[in-house]
């Protein structure tokens, strides 16, 4: 696919990622909502649960051996940091504002990309540099750390973004193997038995109203990742990053309306800045790789 994709595939990207945009925002307002009544360990566990029922619902009757794999380990270690990551961010969606949690989100592909380095040999270019100037300085920009230090929640929301940047670097390596719904399965049912034990500790009853958000949120959860996946066969990572990033507008406006969360320029300008600098990578690469 060529950054110049014919009208009618940008529209098929626009849509799959209009999909993954609304789904991103449905789960952190439900994962708001359950946060009121349960803890996140309890939440990772039902959603794990409904996902894997969701996901038996739509492989089975294709009779697609979606369990296989020979890369179990790499399974695990991705799963076990990922869960973590998500523990992280579901507990940052109840401490601080939501535009600010998906802000930092941004901050990904620069931990993805320092991991790659460091794991997967990877050379770091002068356009990543620039990428993780431009992001640390962004992350500087939305905690303005003062003379107190910075904010725990801040830091549990950093976590966050830390871990998904691991669970990237790892997907990288599964993808060449491995089917999305391989990956999917495999996440879902170590975080499912991983999470048990802490599920039960600190288990709170569900409540028949709490059902819906947790539909909600495991159904969202796998639409996101599918709607980016998708949107990525029509469109060039170029395309797509630019779309990805209304995620902090639209999260910015719900915030403001469902919880009163001011709209705080400072956070705007330094998702900007970590934006760029992923765009400016993203762009290099791009143009290094149609170049040889």
């Amino acid at each position: 696919m060529t950054a110049r994709a014919a009208p009618a595939e940008l529209m098929k990207a626009a849509g799959w990622m209009g999909l993954a945009l609304i789904s991103f925002v449905l789960l952190a307002i439900a994962a708001r909502q359950l946060l009121d009544t349960m803890q996140a360990f309890q939440i990772l566990f039902l959603r794990s649960g409904i996902g894997l029922l969701i996901i038996f619902a739509i492989a089975i009757p294709t009779g697609r051996r979606f369990h296989q794999t020979r890369r179990a380990p790499l399974h695990l270690l991705r799963n076990l940091v990922h869960y973590g990551g998500q523990v992280c961010w579901i507990t940052a969606i109840g401490l601080l504002p939501l535009a600010v949690v998906f802000a930092f989100e941004f901050t990904t592909p620069i931990w993805a990309a320092i991991l790659s380095a460091l794991f997967l040999g990877e050379r770091l270019a002068g356009a990543r540099i620039v990428a993780m100037v431009a992001g640390f300085i962004g992350i500087l920009v939305i905690a303005r750390p003062g003379l107190a230090g910075v904010d725990p929640a801040v830091a549990v929301a950093l976590a966050a973004a830390v871990g998904f940047g691991i669970t990237l670097t790892a997907t990288k390596g599964l993808t060449r193997t491995e089917p999305p719904i391989t990956i999917l399965f495999y996440m879902l049912t170590t975080q499912l038995i991983l999470g048990a034990p802490l599920a039960v500790l600190t288990w709170q009853p569900v409540a028949w109203e709490d059902l819906p958000w947790l539909v909600l949120i495991a159904a969202c959860g796998l639409g996101a990742h599918y709607g980016i996946a998708k949107a990525f066969q029509h469109a060039e990572a170029t395309v797509i990053l630019p779309m990805d990033f209304l995620r902090l507008p639209l999260i910015a406006v719900v915030g403001f309306l469902l919880y009163a969360e001011p709209l705080d320029p400072m956070v705007f300008l330094g998702a900007l800045l970590i934006f760029s600098g992923n765009y400016y990578n993203l762009r290099s690469e791009t143009r290094r790789l149609s170049s040889r």
